[in-house]
């Protein structure tokens, strides 16, 4: 990015930030992202910064990570002083590994450094296995307010294919236990595409999610990241690689289907009912203000990005000897917030204005069938189902 060294500009030892980032932070919303790190066994797909109990050899203590991030949280809270914490998001790796009693511990840290607002969104993500009714209803009861399941799929040559740990029967079982424990928002993860996966076997699947009376979905392609083992399998030849133009039909499949349920899209790859809109990812959606905690989160204040050190026990290491646990940062300019701010603008279902994007090409895209007319007409640029199917395509054009 402009505006950044090569590696990212280091952070100052104490962490601070420039007057004029901290200045007007919250204006737009504020955020705070947790990652947990830990996972009882690696996804052949997953790329993100998690870890086993073998891959971690003991250097980082599940037992002592919600103190570990209540001193980061201690640090942060020289920083800024954002006035109230809109959301809250737990991400990970798996969350709810850690006991109900931490991850409540670190939402209490939060509300009593920077304040929860009074209608503060608070999400975890969790493994369908990794929880039961006990276990929801305390996180229920320590102010959680919203889940999001990893089901994935209702097909067992699926999951195990993607090398889930739940059977096909736990996902909507765990959602139904999720709504008894009082939780006011329930979302399940989808994932379509992956070899093998049927036509029927992807129906089945929006079926359960239908069934399971959640109020937010999302679904994705599946994505092969380099380094994990699915992509080395595809290398070998073991299985085959997505195809696109089936992705393409799943999409449209799983947008029928959440449709006539009573779902509708807000951004290409997730469907709610009313009200049930995820907050937390709207605010990055719209350039708001957020503090990631834990090893390897991001964070963004004032046009100011930086990121902490990737692995859990380095990250513990910083923060035990009082230090920061950020590795580096880079000051956005005006050219690349414009970028990134149009390239998630463009998937949501408001769009953006056409003055803020090229005209020609968005001109281009409304011929072939891409943006609505009636909201190009009224200035906006909003994508069409098909202009879904190609949003990235969209989004180079009209940058």
């Amino acid at each position: 990015m402009a505006g950044a060294l090569p590696d990212g500009e280091p952070v100052p030892t104490d962490g601070s930030l420039p007057d004029e980032a901290t200045q007007h932070v919250g204006k737009n919303g504020f955020a705070v992202y947790v990652h947990v790190p830990f996972c009882a066994s690696r996804c052949g797909y997953c790329d993100f910064n998690t870890y086993t109990a073998s891959e971690l050899g003991g250097g980082a203590s599940r037992d002592e990570y919600a103190d570990t991030v209540l001193r980061e949280l201690s640090l942060a809270s020289r920083v800024i002083a954002p006035g109230r914490v809109d959301t809250v998001f737990v991400g990970g790796g798996t969350p709810t590994l850690l006991s109900a009693s931490d991850l409540g511990r670190i939402l209490e840290g939060i509300d009593r450094t920077w304040g929860l607002a009074p209608d503060a969104e608070v999400t975890t993500e969790a493994n369908p296995e990794s929880v039961d009714l006990k276990y929801l209803s305390e996180l229920r009861k320590s102010g959680f307010t919203r889940i999001s399941l990893g089901m994935q799929s209702s097909a067992e040559n699926v999951l195990r294919l993607l090398d889930r740990r739940h059977t096909a029967g736990r996902a909507p079982q765990a959602a139904l236990e999720a709504r008894e424990a009082g939780f006011e928002h329930v979302n399940l993860d989808l994932i379509y595409g992956t070899p093998g996966e049927t036509a029927a076997d992807f129906d089945r699947s929006l079926q359960t999610v239908i069934d399971a009376g959640v109020d937010h979905v999302s679904a994705y392609a599946l994505i092969v990241e380099d380094g994990t083992r699915m992509a080395a399998r595809m290398r070998r030849g073991e299985m085959p690689y997505p195809s696109d133009d089936v992705a393409a039909d799943r999409y449209l499949a799983a947008d029928e289907a959440l449709t006539a349920a009573g779902f509708d899209w807000y951004e290409v790859s997730n469907w709610a009912k009313k009200d049930g809109n995820c907050r937390h990812n709207e605010l990055y959606w719209t350039n708001a203000d957020w503090w990631g905690l834990g090893p390897g989160a991001h964070s963004h204040v004032g046009g100011v990005r930086w990121w902490n050190v990737k692995h859990p026990t380095a990250y513990a290491q910083r923060l035990h000897r009082n230090e920061t646990p950020a590795q580096a940062r880079e000051l956005l300019t005006d050219d690349d917030r414009h970028m990134e701010d149009v390239m998630l603008r463009v998937r949501l279902r408001e769009g953006i204005e056409l003055s803020r994007v090229d005209r020609d090409a968005a001109a281009k895209a409304l011929a072939d069938g891409l943006l609505d007319p009636d909201a190009h007409a009224a200035g906006r640029l909003v994508l069409t189902l098909r202009g879904r199917l190609l949003a990235d395509a969209v989004i180079r054009d009209v940058l």
